[in-house]
């Protein structure tokens, strides 16, 4: 199949790595974008290292007709450049505490809210907010119960489209199985994967999913396609490509994982 770059050409379905957590989905005229980040490297902690700049920068990308932002505590989902982003959106969609932080059109949910918005055709866009946990399931807890930090994933569903799963930094695969019972057919799954890992955060553990969780995801959620992000261009993600193709190998569902090339549609339906 051709490669086909990312462009501010939008499709009827689409999707697409800029790099870490940041991905472009075109849905049925409209144009997503997962956890914006467009800073070029840099450690705007002094502990953790972003590697690899946007393989789109921001003016390519244009304007989102909706931010879906998993979280906003962590620069690794949301860096400067990317809140500057968000700020111009027409819509950001995060979690109810996470949107009292953020500027723009901004609205905030909890787990199994849900938000619309109207395609070109006028058909409705239902996105619901669906539960994560950033990290171990014996992690230390803050006041709302969540783990790390405040995170929420989507599912995004329309008449006539297939529905997208995006996990948001999520480690836990009871969480996946939630997702699944609720959303019985995932079409498509964006799982953040990385096996992201801090030394000063849950003893090292995992904070998103390892290679082998996801395909363990991809199991439960029997999506045929899995799409992971947030694998690449930081030094604390533990695991890579090579690692992902492993696990969905032996998993024997290989031929379901969609590794995708940073600044490259990975699907694409221009109809």
């Amino acid at each position: 199949m051709d490669k086909i770059e990312i462009s501010r050409e939008r499709s009827n379905l689409a999707v697409g790595l800029v790099g870490g957590p940041t991905m472009v989905i075109d849905y049925g005229g409209l144009r997503l974008v997962t956890d914006p980040t467009f800073d070029a490297p840099s450690s705007p902690d002094g502990r953790l290292v972003k590697l690899e700049g946007p393989a789109v920068t921001a003016d390519v990308v244009g304007t989102a007709d909706a931010v879906l932002l998993s979280h906003e505590a962590h620069f690794d989902n949301f860096d400067l450049s990317g809140r500057d982003y968000a700020a111009e959106a027409v819509r950001t969609i995060t979690g109810l505490h996470a949107a009292e932080r953020v500027k723009g059109n901004v609205t905030g949910l909890e787990p199994w809210q849900t938000a619309e918005l109207t395609r070109p055709n006028g058909e409705k866009v239902t996105i619901t907010a669906v539960p994560a946990d950033h990290g171990p399931a014996d992690g230390l807890r803050d006041e709302w119960d969540n783990i790390n930090c405040e995170v929420v994933g989507f599912v995004v569903t329309s008449t006539g489209l297939p529905s997208i799963y995006v996990s948001g930094d999520n480690a836990s695969i009871e969480r996946v199985r939630e997702v699944a019972a609720a959303f019985p057919q995932i079409d498509i799954a964006i799982l953040f994967t990385g096996a992201a890992r801090v030394d000063f955060k849950e003893q090292g553990r995992p904070l998103t999913l390892t290679a082998e969780r996801a395909a363990d995801a991809a199991l439960i959620l029997g999506s045929p396609r899995i799409v992971p992000a947030h694998f690449r261009g930081w030094n604390h993600f533990s695991q890579g490509p090579d690692d992902m193709i492993s696990a969905f190998e032996d998993a024997g569902i290989r031929e379901r994982l969609q590794v995708p090339e940073p600044g490259i549609w990975t699907v694409r339906d221009p109809a």
